[in-house]
């Protein structure tokens, strides 16, 4: 694989101590330092992009990491936005977690007086495990921050396919991060909960969006809102429902038979992909 410490990878089987603090100024891309275990693998856990959220301002930080084990999404390169000062954890209750999931419906609302969710959360990442573990390294082991280029985040994308926002919304970050990512990439998945946020009169911004990423629809009505936009969505079916004429169902889905992984579907690219008809799934 050649030097452990050329950008972006990180050698198991090298020991490195860690002095460097995390640079807080807006960055763009970097790579982590050597760890040691008792093997040799090579793995991608690359800060890609750290500044204000384009949600709220708020410092956030994205995060690549390959060898995913995620049987659903298959070999495909993670991205994690996350708060850079708030562990996930703790911003699912103190509300922190608009910086990345803007008015996502399934974030909940915890009431620290009660010590419960009075609305009830439904979103199906467990922040306690893959987002903190992400976290806590990035907290713990600091990133080089030198190569402020977007050349070299597409370098990390080349050849591979990527999920735009394994935990977050992707509108939470510039788009000159996702178009460097992408540029060379396989192909991409990428949802948005913020697709009707966007101002009406900004034509351009919308349209690099609707190429991007898919809007997600819970419901019928947000769907058909949605396409009469001009997006592609990702619609949640009730358990028993069939997809509309315009929407096809999920490939990896047990509904479809799991007939691929999203690493080799290409179907939730949004306008970029070669599929006209929108994508459906059956909630579990």
């Amino acid at each position: 694989m050649g030097n452990s410490r050329a950008f972006g990878l990180i050698n198991t089987s090298e020991n490195e101590s860690h002095t460097n603090a995390h640079s807080r100024r807006v960055c763009i891309a970097g790579h982590s330092r050597p760890t040691s275990t008792n093997q040799t693998r090579y793995y991608l856990m690359t800060v890609i992009y750290e500044g204000p959220s384009m949600l709220d301002g708020s410092p956030i930080v994205v995060i690549v990491t390959s060898n995913s084990k995620n049987s659903k999404t298959g070999d495909m390169l993670q991205t994690w936005i996350l708060r850079q000062d708030v562990a996930p954890h703790h911003a699912i209750k103190t509300g922190d977690d608009a910086s990345i999931c803007g008015n996502c419906p399934h974030r909940g609302e915890w009431d620290e007086a009660l010590q419960k969710w009075t609305s009830k959360r439904t979103c199906y990442v467990r922040v306690f495990q893959a987002p903190l573990s992400v976290w806590k390294r990035y907290q713990r082991n600091g990133y080089d921050m030198s190569h402020d280029k977007l050349s070299r985040i597409a370098e990390l994308g080349a050849g591979r396919m990527v999920r735009l926002g394994s935990y977050g919304d992707p509108m939470a970050v510039p788009l000159e991060v996702w178009h460097a990512l992408t540029s060379r990439a396989e192909g991409w998945t990428g949802y948005t909960h913020q697709w009707d946020t966007i101002p009406e009169e900004d034509k351009v911004t919308r349209l690099a969006w609707q190429k991007l990423v898919m809007a997600s629809a819970d419901s019928h009505i947000d769907a058909m809102a949605a396409k009469l936009a001009g997006w592609r969505y990702f619609r949640v079916m009730p358990k028993d429902a069939a997809p509309a004429e315009y929407e096809v169902r999920c490939p990896a889905s047990k509904e479809a038979g799991v007939k691929s992984a999203c690493a080799t579907c290409k179907l939730c690219m949004g306008t970029t992909s070669k599929a006209r008809k929108s994508i459906a799934i059956n909630i579990h």
